[in-house]
C-alpha cells in the first residue's frame, strides 16, 4: 500500500507542472430523448487525444492551449464535428442525432470509435446496447439480452431454455449481474425460458469476460454491467410489443419541467389465460412479470439524483403437486457531483432481495428462503491531465443469508418446522486505478483492489473432532459427515471468520499502426459467496452460503492476450484473444451430497482447484446491408479435488476432470440483411459440443433390485447442440410526420427441427427388464410473431 500512495503522490504532483492546459468537459446525450449516452467518443482532430464518456455521459479531456477541431462520434448518430479556440476551461454538451430512426433494438458491439477502440489499453469486453441493428432471432420471438450474448466467444449457455450463463468454463455463480449497480441473483424468467430483463428498459450493457475494472469485485468470472434508460426528457412516449405469449409496455417523459424524465416499464405473460382453454391444465398457471422503474432529478450544472428500482416475480402451480414462486427487488439512490472540471463523483446506496417459496401440497410442506444486501458504495474519476485518468473509491456490503424455513402447510401435516440458521457477512472493498497513456503507441490500465470480509455472528457454528466436517471411510470407500464434538455461539455483530485479498489488474495496449494492436491483461479476483447447487443452471433452490471456518474464499488470476484488427476503413473488424484462468478453493461435492435443508452445509463439500483456458475468434462485418459476426471459442475446463485434510483419494481420484461448463467447440454464426426500407432478415446458427454428464457404467442385483454403478464424474458428454434460428421484419408504410411507428417480427425458432437433448435418463423397462435411455428435449421447431410499436 505504500508503493501505491506513493505512485499516486507522484501522479498528483503532475498537475504542478502542467502549464498552459485547460480542460474541456461536458455531457453527450440523445438529441430525441434527452438521454445521456454511455461510451461515445470526444475526440481532437489531428492529435492522439480523446475521452470517453461514463455510465453518465460525462466526459472530461486536457490539452494544450490551441485551436482544435472537436468530433463526437457513437455508433448509430451522425457525427458532430466542431471548431474551438481553447485558451481557458470550457463546457461543452453536444446531442447527438441518430442516422436513421428505428423501434428501440439490441445491437452487439465491442466498437466504441475507430481511433480510440484500438489504443484503449482494455480487452475481453462485449458491449450491447439500444442501435440500429436487429436483435437475434431467440425462443417464441421474446427479445433476451442474455441470449444475445452467448453467440459472443466464451460465453455459452447452461442448456435448452436457460437464462444462466456460462463465461470462459466458469460457473453461473461465478458472474456479477448488475442491474443499475444492484446485484441479480436470479437472471430467469419463466424457469430460464427468459431473462429478467426487459429490453425496452436497458440502455446499455457491458459484459467483462476478463481484464475487469478495479471498481469490480465479489465474482471470478465476469461481470454483466446492466444500465436502465433514464427516461425521455423531451417529450413524453410509449413504446412496448406484444408476443405468442408475453407483452410489455413503456412510458417515459420529462417531469419536474426540464429538469428530468422518468421510466416505467412493465412486462407480464399471459400463459395461464392460454392454459385455462385446455382441461387438463386449466388448474394450473405459469407466468411472470417484471417492472422497471427510474426516474432522475438535475438540482443544478454539477448535481443530479436518481431513483431507479426493479421488481420481478415467477408464479408456478401444478395443482394438488406443486406451488413455486421466486423473484428479485432491487432499488438504487444514487447522486452524481462534479466538483470541479476534473473530478466527477457518484454516490450510491443500493438494496437488493431475492426470494423463493416453494409449497409441496402432497405433503403440506411450505419452504421459504430469501437473500438480501444493502450496499453503500462511493466512486470518484479524476481526469488528471491528457496521459492520465484515475478511477478511486469505496465500497461496503451488507448480507442477510436466510437459506430456508420449513413450515407444515396444514394443521394436518405430519411435516415439523424447521428454520435454518441465518447466515451474517459484511463484504468491504477499497480500489484505485489509472488509465495511462504511456507513450504514443504503448497505453496501460492498471489498478489495485483491496477486499474485506467478515463472517459474522448470530448463531451457533459447529466444532469437528480434528476440526474435520468431512472425514473419509477408507472401508467403504466414501466421503462422509465428520463427527461433532461441541458448538460454539457467536453474538450477532460478532466475527467469526475474516479475509483479505489485495486484487491487482493489469491492461495493457501496444498499438502496431492505426488498424492493429497488440494487448494484453492480467486480473486477479476474488469471490465470497458461493452458490449451492447440484445442476449446473441456477435454478429457484439454489441456496447461497459465505466463506467462513470450513469454506474459503474462491481466488482467482486470469491472464490473457489478443489481437486486434480493423480493414477497409471498419466495415470488417478482427478479435482474437487467448486466456488461461486459475480458480482455488472452487466448492466439490461428495458423491450422494444432501444440500437442501442442511445446516451444515460444510459436511457435503470438499475445497478443490479449477483451470480454464482457450483461443477465441471474432470477426465482424459493420457496415453494408450483410451485418454480422462470426465467433468460434476452443476452449477447455477442468476442475479436480483432492482429499486433503479429509484424506482420501479425493473426487475421481485425484485427477482432472471435466467441469459442467466444458465446451470443446463453440461456434456462432449472426446474420443480419437489410433488402429495403420495409424487410429485414437475421438469422443466427449455433453449435456446440455437449456437455459433460456422468453415465451408468454397469449395474449389480441386491437383494432383488438392480443397482447401477457409475463412470468417473463428467467422464461422458450430451450429444452436440446445434440449431438454427430465422426471423424477418416488415415495416409497413408510414407519413414521415406520422409519430405511431410499428413493425411485424416473425420468427422461427430451430428451422430443421433438431431434438437436441437437455439431459439423458437411463432405467430398466418393467415389462421387458432391459435397460433403456431416454433422452429428454425442451424444444422443437418453434414459429413466432410479434408486433413492436413505438409512439
Amino acid at each position: 500500500m505504500k508503493h501505491v500512495v506513493f505512485s499516486l503522490c507522484i501522479l498528483f504532483s503532475c498537475v504542478i507542472f502542467a502549464q498552459d492546459k485547460y480542460t474541456i468537459r461536458g455531457t453527450l446525450k440523445d438529441k430525441a430523448n434527452g438521454e445521456t449516452i454511455i461510451g461515445a467518443t470526444v475526440f481532437l482532430k489531428g492529435t492522439s487525444n480523446g475521452a470517453i464518456t461514463n455510465e453518465y455521459g460525462f466526459y472530461s479531456l486536457t490539452v494544450a492551449e490551441g485551436d482544435y477541431t472537436v468530433s463526437v462520434s457513437y455508433l448509430g448518430y451522425n457525427t458532430i464535428t466542431k471548431t474551438i479556440s481553447l485558451t481557458a476551461d470550457m463546457t461543452l454538451d453536444f446531442e447527438l442525432e441518430e442516422s436513421a430512426m428505428s423501434l428501440n433494438e439490441v445491437v452487439i458491439t465491442a466498437e466504441e470509435s475507430e481511433q480510440i477502440a484500438i489504443r484503449k489499453p482494455q480487452m475481453s469486453v462485449s458491449k450491447l446496447n439500444s442501435g440500429t441493428i436487429k436483435q437475434i432471432p431467440v425462443v417464441m420471438g421474446e427479445v433476451d439480452v442474455l441470449k444475445s450474448i452467448q453467440t459472443l466467444p466464451g460465453v455459452t449457455n447452461n442448456g435448452e431454455g436457460s437464462s444462466g450463463f456460462n463465461v470462459r468454463g466458469g460457473a453461473a455463480d461465478q458472474n456479477l449481474v448488475l442491474l443499475d449497480e444492484a446485484i441479480i441473483y436470479n437472471t430467469s424468467h419463466f424457469f430460464g425460458f427468459f431473462s429478467v430483463f426487459n429490453a425496452d428498459a436497458i440502455k446499455d450493457i457491458k459484459l467483462y469476460k476478463g481484464d475487469i475494472p478495479a471498481n469490480f469485485g465479489g465474482r471470478v468470472s465476469s461481470v454483466l454491467d446492466v444500465r436502465q434508460k433514464d427516461g425521455n426528457s423531451k417529450d413524453f412516449s410509449l413504446n412496448g410489443g406484444v408476443g405468442l405469449i408475453s407483452s410489455r409496455l413503456a412510458a417515459e417523459g420529462p417531469v419536474f419541467g426540464d429538469k428530468g424524465s422518468f421510466l416505467i416499464a412493465g412486462r407480464t405473460s399471459y400463459a395461464h389465460l392460454l392454459m385455462k382453454a385446455i382441461d387438463d391444465l386449466k388448474d394450473d398457471k405459469i407466468s411472470f412479470y417484471d417492472l422497471n422503474l427510474k426516474t432522475n432529478y438535475q438540482i443544478n450544472d454539477n448535481n443530479r439524483i436518481y431513483l431507479s428500482g426493479y421488481f420481478g416475480r415467477d408464479v408456478f402451480n401444478l395443482s394438488t403437486i406443486i406451488e413455486n414462486n421466486y423473484g428479485n427487488a432491487t432499488g438504487n439512490v444514487r447522486w452524481n457531483h462534479i466538483f470541479n472540471d476534473k473530478l466527477f463523483s457518484n454516490l450510491s446506496l443500493i438494496y437488493s432481495k431475492y426470494d423463493y417459496q416453494i409449497i409441496l401440497d402432497f405433503i403440506e410442506l411450505d419452504w421459504i428462503a430469501d437473500i438480501k444486501n444493502y450496499n453503500l458504495k462511493y466512486d470518484l474519476k479524476y481526469y488528471l491531465n491528457d496521459k492520465i485518468n484515475l478511477d478511486f473509491g469505496v465500497s461496503g456490503i451488507t448480507y442477510n443469508l436466510n437459506p430456508g424455513e420449513v413450515k407444515p402447510s396444514s394443521e394436518s401435516s405430519s411435516i415439523n418446522y424447521l428454520k435454518l440458521d441465518d447466515k451474517r457477512a459484511f463484504e468491504g472493498g477499497l480500489y484505485v486505478s489509472a488509465e495511462h497513456e504511456i507513450t504514443k503507441n504503448l497505453s496501460a490500465q492498471y489498478g489495485l483492489r483491496f477486499s474485506t470480509f467478515s463472517r459474522l455472528g448470530g448463531q451457533s457454528m459447529t466444532n469437528y473432532v480434528n476440526d474435520q466436517p468431512v472425514v473419509y471411510n477408507p472401508e467403504l470407500d466414501i466421503y462422509e459427515r465428520g463427527e461433532a464434538s461441541d458448538e460454539t455461539y457467536y453474538k450477532k455483530g460478532e466475527s467469526i471468520k475474516n479475509f483479505s485479498n489485495f486484487e491487482p489488474r493489469l491492461g495493457l495496449s501496444y498499438q502496431l499502426n492505426s488498424n492493429a494492436a497488440l494487448k494484453a491483461s492480467y486480473t486477479k479476483s476474488s469471490q465470497y459467496l458461493h452458490l449451492l447447487s447440484n445442476t449446473s443452471s441456477v435454478t429457484p433452490l439454489d441456496v447461497w452460503t459465505p466463506s467462513g471456518q470450513y469454506i474459503k474464499p474462491q481466488i482467482s488470476n486470469q491472464y490473457a492476450m489478443g489481437y486486434f484488427r480493423k480493414f477497409k476503413n471498419n466495415t470488417y473488424a478482427l478479435e482474437l484473444e487467448t486466456y488461461y484462468k486459475t480458480i482455488d478453493n472452487r466448492i466439490d461435492y461428495i458423491d450422494g451430497s444432501d444440500l437442501i435443508g442442511n445446516n451444515n452445509i460444510e459436511t457435503e463439500i470438499l475445497n478443490g482447484e479449477a483451470r480454464a483456458y482457450g483461443l477465441e475468434l471474432l470477426l465482424r462485418k459493420n457496415k453494408g446491408k450483410f451485418t454480422g459476426w462470426f465467433a468460434y471459442t476452443l476452449s477447455k475446463s477442468e476442475q479436480r479435488t483432492l482429499g486433503g485434510k479429509a484424506g482420501g483419494p479425493g473426487i475421481n481420484n485425484g485427477n482432472w476432470y471435466n467441469t459442467p461448463y466444458d465446451r470443446t467447440h463453440d461456434i456462432s454464426v449472426t446474420g443480419s440483411y437489410k433488402l429495403n426500407d420495409k424487410w429485414n432478415f437475421s438469422s443466427n446458427l449455433i453449435f456446440q459440443t455437449g456437455r459433460p454428464v456422468t453415465y451408468p457404467n454397469g449395474q449389480y442385483n441386491y437383494e432383488g433390485l438392480s443397482v447401477a454403478t457409475y463412470a468417473n464424474r463428467n467422464e461422458d458428454r450430451l450429444p452436440s447442440y446445434h440449431r438454427l434460428d430465422v426471423s424477418a421484419t416488415y415495416k409497413p408504410n408510414r407519413k414521415p410526420d406520422n409519430r405511431w411507428k410499428g413493425e411485424w417480427v416473425f420468427g422461427i425458432y430451430n428451422v430443421y427441427n433438431r431434438k437436441n437433448a437437455a439431459s439423458i435418463s437411463f432405467n430398466q423397462n418393467d415389462q421387458t427388464g432391459l435397460n433403456e435411455a431416454s433422452r429428454i428435449s425442451i424444444f422443437g421447431i418453434i414459429p413466432s410473431v410479434a408486433y413492436n410499436f413505438k409512439f
